[in-house]
């Protein structure tokens, strides 16, 4: 049989009554909060004196469509190469170096865009993607790159964080198109068929490990990047760093 005071309550040492006091405590002192918010509760709680229910809930439908739709025709607009130069500092000088590459212009007249390199195809990536590329803006509005000059300056510390960026994700980008599942190894050089076999079948490297320089000239100091990261001495290597530094002049 429980213990009460003669009023019911739950004496005032037990569990029940330290619950009760603290949510007392809690009540008086929040009274400031309550009445700053009860106006806002009338609102929210009062029927609409003029609109059904039914014509808010299908507005609130149409509304929310209607944003979704402008939200996703935004993103998909700054997700074309023409957004992507229309600013001169990429215009000027790296859609110039693409034009002369493969992915511009091929046999196939398939091109590879720069959201297709830059940007995952899966929509959660691509909102992470494009949140980290919001920073990108600050360098456009104070002329970061303005000029040529400033451009070859930060070229390394700009291609060192692509390249840190797809090494993270595992080339995620390149694989928008690659897979190394559909690779026909038997119609690749030796060479290409080797190091396929031996880096990117087995998870040992990935995309960007060796194909820096893809659809962009490397900047100053690629080379030795290439060394800092344990290149060995194989005939494949020389071939390798011979390849990076032609396509660094």
């Amino acid at each position: 049989m429980s213990v009460s005071n003669d009023n019911g309550a739950p004496p005032a040492n037990s569990v029940q009554g330290r619950l009760r006091q603290l949510a007392t405590s809690l009540w008086r002192r929040t009274k400031w909060l309550r009445e700053k918010l009860l106006p806002y509760w009338t609102i929210l709680r009062s029927p609409s004196q003029t609109l059904s229910l039914g014509f808010l809930t299908i507005g609130g439908f149409v509304g929310g469509i209607m944003f979704w739709g402008g939200f996703n025709t935004a993103m998909e607009v700054t997700n074309t190469e023409k957004f992507c130069v229309s600013c001169h500092e990429m215009r000027d000088n790296v859609l110039q170096e693409l034009k002369s590459t493969i992915h511009y212009s091929n046999r196939s007249g398939v091109r590879a865009t720069c959201p297709d390199c830059h940007v995952p195809h899966n929509w959660t990536n691509k909102i992470g993607r494009k949140i980290q590329a919001s920073k990108e803006v600050w360098g456009a509005i104070f002329g970061s790159i303005s000029t040529r000059e400033k451009f070859l300056a930060m070229r390394f510390e700009l291609a060192s964080h692509e390249w840190e960026r797809l090494k993270a994700n595992d080339s995620l980008e390149c694989r928008n198109c690659h897979s190394a599942e559909s690779m026909d190894i038997s119609k690749q050089s030796q060479r290409a068929a080797n190091a396929h076999q031996r880096s990117l079948f087995t998870g040992v490297k990935t995309c960007i490990d060796c194909h820096k320089g893809i659809a962009h000239r490397l900047p100053k100091g690629a080379y030795d990047l290439g060394l800092a990261h344990g290149v060995s001495q194989s005939t494949e290597a020389k071939a390798l760093r011979a390849f990076l530094v032609e396509q660094g002049k």
